[in-house]
């Protein structure tokens, strides 16, 4: 693979990622705008290694709080069980909430390498999840903190989130939407959806690395890691700084925008 193919990749699935847009829709898209030869789901997955890198280093501190203070640590020798506690803690929540998703991953790994892969059906997974992040950003109360969400919230989340195997709906973008229809507040809703994506992009590096090792690592994949860590950081940064403020309209647009590019030009 060409530096410049990995650079423009890398790129794009650091911004993709974290903004409600669809990595995966873009990487395949982007290639077959380049005409160049499709780079593979284990190439996705080593750029989704930078995008991991950016989510552990952006919320460091985040993930010391939310382990220091997680049940387990909290009564590791104690060991005494709670079932009030264990159903707010934000770690486990986040971990039951990733459940599904890996369901979804090993069910369906042979679809998302191949028949999800499909302009078609992106096109039409992006101007649904536009509808439903519109609908969602209307309709949310948007007063509540992640820390708030309760063990039932979470898992309810996780099955939105395991919806994102399929190209266009966006990981970030589904699970913002089923934050805010929860009553989230935006910036809330866009914290808890980077947060969960840690565990859900590592468990997808472990399963695919053998192959990556496979199929061999040289400069190129990792000039992609390092740029998609680059601008997954900038790009973590900059949507929680503008949904500050501002509704997620933007995103919107682009989806509907995006989808009806590939239908008249790429289909």
């Amino acid at each position: 693979m060409e530096i410049i193919q990995s650079i423009i990749l890398g790129f794009v699935q650091g911004l993709a990622e974290f903004l409600p847009i669809s990595s995966s829709a873009h990487l395949i898209l982007s290639s077959r705008l380049f005409n160049w030869q499709d780079q593979g789901l284990s190439f996705d997955v080593a750029l989704h290694l930078g995008t991991l890198i950016a989510v552990l280093v952006y919320f460091r501190k985040d993930w010391y709080d939310i382990i220091v203070n997680s049940y387990l640590v909290k009564n590791l020798r104690s060991l005494k069980f709670k079932t009030k506690e264990l159903k707010l803690d934000i770690f486990f929540i986040i971990i039951a909430a990733t459940i599904p998703g890996v369901f979804a991953g090993l069910v369906l790994n042979d679809y998302a390498t191949n028949i999800f892969r499909n302009p078609a059906l992106i096109a039409m997974t992006l101007s649904i999840g536009a509808l439903l992040l519109f609908y969602s950003d209307r309709v949310g109360i948007k007063k509540e903190n992640f820390t708030a969400l309760t063990l039932k919230a979470g898992i309810v989340i996780g099955l939105f989130q395991a919806l994102a195997i399929i190209p266009g709906v966006s990981r970030s973008g589904i699970t913002i939407t089923a934050a805010l229809l929860l009553g989230l507040s935006r910036t809330a809703s866009a914290r808890f959806s980077f947060l969960l994506s840690t565990p859900i992009i590592l468990g997808a590096g472990i399963m695919e690395f053998p192959n990556l090792i496979k199929e061999g690592i040289d400069i190129s994949i990792l000039i992609g890691i390092m740029t998609a860590a680059i601008s997954g950081y900038l790009a973590i940064k900059y949507m929680i700084r503008y949904v500050e403020n501002r509704s997620y309209n933007i995103f919107v647009g682009y989806r509907i925008v995006l989808a009806i590019f590939i239908l008249f030009f790429l289909l």
